[in-house]
């Protein structure tokens, strides 16, 4: 394979998700960027999992390697990065809203509200169709200012 990666054994969908997300920090990083708003490296840093900045390092560069994260000058700061989600990172939205619907409720030190766990089961495709017009306006603002 010419990304690096090992060539899988099977066509399984769960085998191939599995070799991009194999660990916490992956997603934990997408978590972020999507749920969270966080675009430069020192935001991602300030997770409370207290992810360590060579991990980090290495997982945004995985990411970006494979189309899950695109890396731009910050137009306010040339000095800073910007990490946003592609598309492809994006349709990630459905997977996590389900890990966070799953582990709110079986989770007994889950912080996340029933009420909102509550509304990802009552309500999970308009919540989903919120999240990505969100996510888009946010990724045009960041292009636009990028081109001035």
């Amino acid at each position: 394979m010419s990304d690096g990666r090992k060539r899988r054994l099977s066509g399984c969908p769960i085998d191939y998700a599995l070799d991009f997300f194999g660990d916490r920090w992956t997603l934990l990083v997408i978590r972020d960027l999507l749920f969270g708003g966080k675009r430069h490296f020192k935001e991602l840093m300030e997770s409370p999992e207290r992810i360590a900045s060579n991990i980090l390092t290495a997982r945004l560069k995985k990411l970006e390697e494979r189309g899950l994260i695109e890396r731009r000058s910050d137009p306010d700061n040339r000095k800073q990065v910007i990490y946003t989600l592609t598309d492809k990172g994006r349709d990630l939205a459905p997977v996590l809203v389900e890990m966070v619907r799953w582990g709110g409720r079986h989770d007994p030190n889950s912080l996340c509200p029933k009420s909102v766990v509550t509304r990802l089961t009552r309500d999970n495709e308009r919540l989903l169709a919120d999240m990505r017009a969100g996510m888009a306006d946010a990724v045009r603002t960041v292009k636009a200012r990028a081109r001035r």
